[in-house]
């Protein structure tokens, strides 16, 4: 076991501060990485001020961050996927139990026994798992990711979640060529999805309620803008989408998405609101339309979408913030103030 300097946040009125975390020292398939950035999610938020207790409780002290790029520093004697110098990534995920259905179908995001990277049960040292708020990490080879290179580390380190949040359901949907797609809020898992879809070959289709947006929606390679408040623009639109990725997690009438789909198409839920969304039957049963969820991927999924990335360059648009600044992050990121992601520079832990 070592030390290794990390910010936590002691309870859920707590700010987030500097503090030193154990470290289990490698074990034979364990690789150890110095961490170079960090993305902060909203899910960090949620679980550092406690706002998910009913479901996923915090154990304090937390320390967050589930999109972690970094450098590996050591590997164990049974490590074939990597060596020392090489980029590495960790996601959301940093142990499953390997041998349950979802896991053998390579979905270890679903596996009854899965070990998410933070605030849960430590098998190694006891307590909780800790996160990418830290200056290195240490995980099984299996949960461990390689980056492409030519990817900017800061705008790849939201990848990890972001990125596969809003790919995976776009593969099992088979966006592609010649398909039309909707993208459903401009923010952190949006402009994701607006850059796959286009990647991918699709006819883009951005839904915002801002229109200072419509540029920035442009830019990330959108091929039309449509205010969500315009009935108008709206019905121009009705029954043609094939599919459309609804990243919104405020209250939102959920039937004028659906209406939008054709025949067979799919809306997939990727925000999470707060309180229950009222879906009208007939929205879906008069032309076989799709109403669905997505979590993640799976590791292979994830590299998969990490590897796409490569070929694509395709990265987060980020804000980079040294970890000092991270309390404020949090304030920002309430109202939506950043583009898209916020990247914590690691090496501005050194100061501590």
């Amino acid at each position: 076991m070592y030390n290794a300097k990390a910010y936590s946040a002691a309870s859920a009125t707590s700010r987030l501060a500097s503090t030193t975390i154990p470290r289990r020292e490698p074990t034979e398939h364990d690789v150890q990485s110095e961490i170079l950035f960090c993305g902060i999610c909203h899910s960090d938020l949620h679980s550092v001020r406690n706002e998910w207790s009913e479901f996923m409780p915090t154990v304090y002290p937390i320390v967050p961050g589930h999109e972690i790029v970094g450098r590996v520093t050591k590997v164990g004697s049974a490590v074939t996927k990597f060596k020392p110098g090489d980029l590495a990534a960790v996601g959301c995920l940093v142990d499953s139990d390997g041998t349950c259905p979802e896991c053998r179908a390579g979905l270890e995001q679903f596996c009854p026994n899965l070990t998410l990277t933070f605030s849960m049960p430590d098998k190694h040292l006891g307590g909780v798992t800790y996160g990418g708020y830290s200056e290195s990490i240490v995980v099984d080879q299996r949960f461990v990711l390689r980056v492409p290179s030519n990817l900017n580390l800061a705008g790849a380190a939201p990848l990890l979640c972001a990125g596969i949040t809003t790919y995976s359901p776009m593969r099992r949907w088979k966006v592609g060529k010649g398909k039309k797609v909707g993208v459903v809020g401009l923010g952190g898992l949006g402009h994701m999805a607006v850059k796959f879809a286009r990647a991918l070959g699709s006819h883009v289709v951005v839904f915002t309620t801002s229109p200072n947006k419509k540029e920035d929606a442009l830019r990330l390679g959108a091929d039309e803008v449509v205010m969500s408040r315009n009935a108008d623009e709206m019905q121009k639109h009705a029954g043609s989408f094939d599919f459309i990725l609804d990243a919104v997690s405020a209250d939102h009438d959920i039937n004028a998405y659906l209406n939008l789909l054709g025949r067979d198409g799919n809306l997939t839920l990727v925000g999470a609101p707060p309180k229950a969304l009222a879906v009208s039957a007939f929205s879906l049963i008069m032309r076989n339309r799709n109403l669905s969820g997505s979590n993640i991927g799976g590791i292979a999924e994830t590299q998969e979408m990490l590897d796409f990335c490569g070929q694509h360059n395709i990265a987060a648009d980020v804000e980079v913030i040294p970890i000092q600044k991270v309390n404020e992050a949090y304030e920002r990121l309430l109202k939506s103030d950043v583009k898209y992601r916020f990247s914590i520079d690691m090496a501005s832990l050194k100061s501590e």
